[in-house]
């Protein structure tokens, strides 16, 4: 009788062990499966599927593409940012200006582009204007002649921009929105390496 009774109490110690185990091993795959949402949502929040041109307007429209950038160094290089146009006066020799309009009254020359004989037009945000401008650094060479971007001051601030592009000649205008956010976990590991590898130099501004 002993015996048995013995055994029902090791059994039930190990019933409760186990589920103690299982417990702990579902919290544990619980926390892990939190984790890799919130960084999926931080990856991923500025992604969007591209826009395109409503072929239903007539007159002039813009989009830009992607809607929404961050401002990590290596993040922001990488980022093809490129505003679309139609409906625009085609007249000879005119083209459009862009400009961005933000927070703290920011404001961005970003692109221009010659307008086509169909009234559309295709501008890309050049390199050096992100960096410059967007970044509001500086770009150097090191002794192997290649491109090092220089951090002395805090880039644009975050929040939604205005961009109204305007043709030179017609004067005609649209307006579209751009959304700046910050680093990303993934963006700030990305600057950390670069520096590393001598692409990314920060300096104190005067």
């Amino acid at each position: 009788m002993f015996r048995y009774h013995a055994l029902v109490l090791c059994t039930k110690q190990f019933i409760i062990k186990e589920g103690g185990i299982k417990m702990t091993a579902q919290r544990k795959f619980s926390c892990w499966k939190l984790i890799i949402f919130a960084c999926l949502v931080i990856v991923f929040g500025c992604a969007s599927p591209p826009k395109t041109l409503d072929p239903s307007v007539t007159g002039p429209q813009v989009i830009v593409n992607p809607e929404c950038i961050r401002l990590g160094v290596v993040k922001m290089r990488d980022t093809n940012i490129v505003f679309e146009g139609s409906g625009f006066q085609a007249k000879p020799g005119d083209s459009v200006l862009i400009t961005l309009t933000g927070p703290s009254e920011t404001q961005v020359i970003a692109a221009e582009a010659p307008i086509q004989k169909d009234g559309t037009f295709k501008a890309t945000v050049p390199p050096l204007t992100k960096i410059m401008e967007f970044l509001r650094a500086d770009v150097t060479f090191n002794e192997k002649f290649e491109n090092v971007v220089v951090i002395s001051q805090p880039p644009i601030p975050k929040g939604v921009y205005t961009a109204k592009v305007e043709s030179m000649v017609s004067k005609q205008t649209a307006e579209t929105k751009l959304t700046v956010k910050g680093k990303t976990v993934i963006d700030s590991l990305k600057d950390w390496i670069g520096k590393l590898k001598g692409k990314i130099q920060y300096k104190e501004s005067k």
